[in-house]
């Protein structure tokens, strides 16, 4: 074993958010350097939202429907193996820097154990070195910033807080004043600093580390000199319906969600686009700090070992669609980044090209698999990348959509259900989102929540719903009849695909495309 793996999330980041993929502000010199020396998934979905549920696709490999945990503080049920159990299986020490976000099987420890209390428990299978849990107010950076003098308040995050009376502020957005941080005591600096660390004290044996980054995740605000990188004058009209009243008819669950706080976007539109300037000086702040941390690798030598993967838990709204925050069907929401650098000679052709086909977050356990020679567990639901990145080529029988599921079910308040008059069951929503068409279907009665059918060509910022009527029913019906195979074809298949056999004993059998 002398391979080493470096998986890297960065929390709550859009996948159009790059501009290596031509975005017309944002600046991302990093990333596009990772992606240049890799290859970069322009056409890459995470299949949940909010971080629990996307993580726990990503890290087992298995749609929503089928692990189940559904939120935020849903167990993750511990018969499903993942990325970090695999890899110290194979001999790894799987170590954590930051967070997995991932609830514990309350059937595996006591009653009264610490991990039922919290969401932010570690995944199986990884040793924490360090442990940087966002709900309890990312205590560690807290004890890195006090090492260095910094004072810090019993919640760090309140020096997220903007500095008082900053010459500037009251001509711009809430979010434009900056943090009570300097940009050399971030939470990004502190992982890096970790992670190069740990690298330095470790790299003699193959490593397997895992560094998650909060940022660009909330709070909506950025040390100096991050905190005006970019000029809210200069962003880019909104994807939205002109009027919020318009955007909120489209469907019951938009007028739902508009009307949350801490959801809806801001009326104002200085606001808004200071918002959205405040979360691109989010993105340059991560990219500058990540771009130490592989200048280290290049310099110690690592960078021919490691297979380098980079992606996100899920994207932003942005205040698209009237929205922020992460959820629901829209695309803003589970679009994210992919970049995957194999150092292997065999990739080597590759490296600069980019994937148009649709991947998804499952994709990333059996790629990690087939790098490390592990053999992919029957559980999981995507397919190696190993084909794009080195052969340049789409494997056959490749899916032709991304699949994403949101469950807006409340079962600690039933607010939801009582809201629409449904219960949990019905709370649910599963989108087909294809090159040209997006199809998502409710769980709920078709008079409560009525499926959604958008023509991408036509309207590609989805804001008119083609669902009922009579020239687009028999596309919509092809869409719900191919979501429906979608589900049925990627049941639990665990046992299922074995047979006790007279002759042969147990028989493993392995579809080679579903």
């Amino acid at each position: 074993m002398s391979a080493n793996v470096l998986l890297i999330t960065i929390d709550q980041w859009r996948g159009d958010c790059l501009s290596a993929l031509g975005h017309p502000q944002l600046r991302t010199p990093t990333l596009d350097r990772l992606a240049a020396s890799g290859v970069l998934f322009a056409n890459h979905w995470a299949n949940a939202a909010p971080c629990g549920p996307s993580r726990a696709c990503l890290y087992t490999g298995t749609y929503l429907h089928h692990n189940r945990s559904l939120h935020n503080g849903t167990p993750l049920d511990a018969r499903f193996t993942n990325v970090a159990l695999l890899a110290r299986q194979a001999g790894y020490d799987p170590v954590l820097f930051g967070y997995t976000d991932s609830s514990v099987d309350p059937r595996t420890v006591p009653a009264d154990d610490p991990r039922l209390f919290t969401y932010e428990g570690v995944l199986p299978g990884f040793r924490a070195e360090v442990l940087d849990p966002w709900e309890q107010g990312s205590p560690a950076w807290g004890r890195w910033l006090a090492a260095q003098g910094v004072a810090v308040p019993a919640n760090p995050h309140d020096l997220y807080k903007p500095i008082r009376d900053f010459p500037g502020a009251e001509a711009h957005g809430s979010t434009w004043a900056p943090a009570r941080f300097s940009a050399e005591q971030s939470q990004t600096v502190f992982i890096v600093d970790e992670v190069i660390d740990y690298l330095k004290r470790n790299a003699d044996e193959p490593f397997f580390v895992h560094a998650s980054f909060i940022r660009p995740h909330p709070p909506r605000r950025n040390p100096l000199g991050y905190h005006d990188l970019y000029d809210a004058d200069d962003v880019a009209p909104f994807v939205a319906a002109e009027r919020r009243e318009d955007e909120s008819r489209l469907h019951p669950i938009n007028q739902v969600v508009m009307n949350m706080p801490g959801i809806g976007a801001p009326d104002d539109e200085r606001e808004r686009r200071q918002l959205r300037a405040t979360y691109y000086g989010a993105q340059g702040e991560v990219d500058d700090g990540l771009a130490r941390l592989f200048d280290y690798l290049d310099f110690s030598g690592l960078t021919g070992s490691t297979l380098v993967v980079l992606t996100s838990d899920h994207g932003e709204m942005g205040c698209d669609h009237w929205l922020t925050e992460k959820l629901g069907y829209w695309d803003e929401s589970y679009s994210v980044p992919l970049i995957v650098v194999d150092p292997d000679n065999a990739a080597a052709e590759r490296r600069g090209s980019v994937v148009h086909a649709f991947t998804e977050s499952v994709d990333v356990v059996p790629t990690i698999c087939e790098w490390l020679d592990i053999e992919v567990p029957l559980q999981v639901d995507g397919w190696s990348l190993a084909p794009f990145v080195r052969e340049g080529r789409t494997p056959e029988h490749w899916r032709t959509e991304a699949h994403f599921e949101w469950d807006f079910s409340t079962p600690d308040t039933g607010l939801a259900e009582s809201y629409f008059g449904i219960p949990m069951s019905h709370c649910s929503l599963a989108v087909l989102r294809g090159a040209s068409y997006k199809y998502v279907q409710f769980a709920a009665p078709v008079d409560v929540l009525p499926p959604l059918f958008f023509d991408l060509e036509a309207d590609p910022d989805q804001l008119l719903n083609r669902f009922g009527r009579s020239d687009w029913a028999e596309a919509a019906f092809e869409c719900a009849q191919a979501l429906l195979q979608w589900r049925m074809r990627n049941d639990e298949r665990i046992l299922s695909q074995q047979v006790l056999s007279s002759d042969r004993g147990l028989v493993v059998a392995r579809d080679l495309w579903r």
